[in-house]
């Protein structure tokens, strides 16, 4: 006998799709259905690269896990199931997918694994939450974060677990560790034979490429492997990408994937301009302004500038007590599209210069689609180095690799090039063919039209 849960919510899933087959590139739409989420640029001129119109005109986004429980969630019937997930990975009506697929009594999951932060999201940055049973549910939780490879197959083989679901809101950036979660569950479950279900979400930054490619001495945890800062993809798109072009040399095959896609959504959009719920991804990422700004300012990271961590406006408010007003004059001179910078003060509550008065700047992003966060926080950074007192954070722990800006960057470059006086133009112009090398590389792995960025 199958629970469906409330009326409200079955109907509200089922106004948005109607019941379909379900295949590699997510559910067929019919009807009213279709047309709800079809944008102007779509019938004119084939899916070509159009402006996102209905994004802006509030049309809906249904993100995979709303298409896949339209569907009654066929997609992961017959199966025991392990779900990969956090606050993101919630219904149109702001309910966890595991508190809905729990209430199915034909459904069986027999463990939800966490990611950096937790499962339900609690914890600070580089922690977790622990081995523990969901109050909610009655769910076992696995702590993912930080497991490699053999760890995460000993905890699939302990759960018994046959198909593995990941549904968690990614934000464009090669150091968001969620992707590497990703990453290092699809391997495990290929060596096992296991099948991966990616329930997509849009990039809420969009489909823009760049930044500099990570180099293989210089991978971590905050960039595993050889891709790009701004890699303009979904999760489900990078799988993909990660299963043709990665996989098969580490695990000796491919996983078998099936991702459950987005409808509504155009690459060329911004969630600032579509999306109604924003549950933070992680704690330090509380807007869709601080995820767009995120993918550039979290190189403050590796500086000893505070990226406004212990703030209300994380990533978007940077200072330090040595810095001044001028820091911000002189980014305003470089004339960035999309962006102002605000002369700011603020004292953080944690992390760096806890109750110190630090003088920075607010980043103010005018315009979503104007807006290039990396040349942003590579000018940011060009600027910064002027102040004698500014520094590159040194790891003690990794003589080899000691400056974190590095493995942050993918490589002692764009460290070397400031140091040296290189100006922005330079900076962001020594990548410029390992963006277009990724860009044509990726394009095969791509599921979603208007990709212009």
């Amino acid at each position: 006998m199958t629970s469906t849960g409330s009326p409200s919510r079955r109907t509200l899933l089922g106004s948005a799709l109607a019941s379909g087959a379900v295949v590699t590139t997510g559910l067929e739409l019919s009807g009213s259905a279709a047309a709800a989420t079809e944008h102007p640029g779509d019938r004119q001129a084939g899916r070509g690269d159009q402006p996102a119109t209905a994004a802006r005109a509030g049309g809906r986004v249904l993100t995979g896990a709303e298409v896949a429980a339209a569907n009654d969630w066929a997609v992961l019937r017959g199966s025991k199931l392990g779900i990969f997930s956090n606050p993101t990975g919630i219904l149109p009506d702001a309910r966890h997918i595991v508190d809905d697929l729990a209430e199915h009594d034909d459904l069986t999951i027999l463990g939800a694994f966490g990611p950096e932060h937790g499962f339900r999201g609690s914890a600070q940055a580089g922690g977790s939450e622990g081995d523990s049973r969901d109050p909610r549910t009655g769910v076992p939780v696995y702590d993912a974060y930080g497991a490699n490879q053999a760890k995460l197959g000993q905890l699939f083989a302990k759960a018994g677990v046959e198909t593995l679901v990941f549904d968690i809101q990614d934000i464009g950036a090669r150091f968001y560790t969620y992707i590497w979660t990703m990453y290092n569950s699809m391997a495990a479950a290929a060596r096992l034979g296991l099948r991966y279900v990616v329930l997509d979400r849009p990039n809420p930054i969009g489909g823009r490429v760049d930044g500099a490619m990570m180099t293989p001495d210089y991978t971590s945890g905050v960039g595993a492997k050889e891709i790009v800062q701004q890699h303009g993809m979904t999760v489900g798109e990078l799988a993909r990408f990660f299963n043709g072009e990665l996989l098969p040399a580490e695990a000796g095959r491919p996983v078998d994937l099936e991702v459950v896609e987005v409808r509504g959504w155009r690459p060329d959009s911004r969630a600032q301009e579509y999306d109604p719920l924003w549950p933070p991804p992680s704690p330090n990422i509380p807007t869709p302004d601080s995820a767009l700004a995120y993918v550039g300012t979290c190189f403050f990271e590796g500086t000893n500038i505070s990226e406004g961590r212990g703030t209300t406006r994380p990533f978007e408010l940077l200072g330090a007590p040595y810095l001044d007003y001028h820091w911000g004059d002189r980014l305003n001179t470089h004339g960035l599209p999309g962006v102002e910078f605000r002369e700011a003060y603020f004292v953080p509550t944690f992390n760096k210069y806890v109750g110190e008065t630090c003088a920075g700047v607010q980043v103010h992003v005018t315009d979503v689609r104007a807006f290039q966060p990396v040349p942003a926080a590579v000018a940011m950074l060009v600027e910064a180095r002027r102040y004698a007192d500014f520094q590159w954070r040194y790891d003690t722990y990794d003589p080899k690799r000691p400056y974190w800006i590095d493995k942050l960057s993918g490589s002692p470059r764009l460290r070397t090039m400031i140091d040296a006086g290189a100006s922005v133009a330079e900076v962001v112009g020594a990548w410029s063919e390992e963006v277009k090398e990724f860009d044509a590389r990726r394009r095969q792995y791509l599921l979603y039209p208007g990709r212009r960025a």
